[in-house]
């Protein structure tokens, strides 16, 4: 999605939405790896110091902070030029204020709800794009999943991309590790 729809460069703001996730993290590894400069948004403050430590550049805590107006104060009043967001909701909404001329939200999540109400003069005079976004659509295009396995693959390699891993578990600790994952 940041590659493809967002056609992310060097020195690009990256809004990221639930940052702390395992997409989030992701998000952040793809933006340090375009030269691009991602800012995570996390719910809680005690994640903060762990999505610096990751690589984010800047951590806005949304339970605290206002999220468009330090997007504003980070980015020296341009706007972030992708934000890329699973939460929706109200939140997306008062994205869309943040937004560079010309940006693209991606919408990957719910996390917020199904629906939203957004002030579509925000959209049409910042000239903003937003676009829905389903993984799927990797997946279901051989030459396209070829491709998504060869980033992936080099990114590793090179180790512009790491897995992070909170916990293992031995497989007979499965439901275990369920209830972890939920928790």
């Amino acid at each position: 999605a940041l590659i493809d729809v967002g056609q992310i460069e060097a020195g690009d703001y990256i809004a990221i939405n639930a940052a702390s996730s395992s997409v989030g993290l992701a998000a952040i590894q793809i933006a340090l790896h375009h030269n691009a400069i991602p800012i995570a948004i996390t719910r809680g403050r005690g994640k903060a110091e762990a999505l610096k430590a990751l690589g984010a550049a800047h951590v806005i805590v949304s339970d605290e902070e206002d999220v468009p107006g330090r997007i504003m104060t980070i980015t020296g009043g341009k706007g972030a030029r992708i934000a890329f967001d699973a939460v929706a909701g109200q939140p997306l909404a008062a994205l869309l204020s943040a937004m560079a001329p010309r940006g693209v939200v991606i919408v990957y999540g719910m996390l917020a709800g199904y629906s939203v109400e957004l002030m579509l003069p925000l959209l049409m005079q910042g000239n903003l794009a937003l676009h829905g976004f389903a993984a799927d659509r990797l997946i279901k295009d051989a030459a396209d999943r070829a491709r998504v396995v060869d980033y992936i693959a080099k990114g590793m390699a090179s180790g512009a991309l790491k897995p992070v891993i909170d916990r293992t578990f031995d497989i007979a600790d499965v439901a275990e590790a369920h209830r972890y994952l939920e928790s």
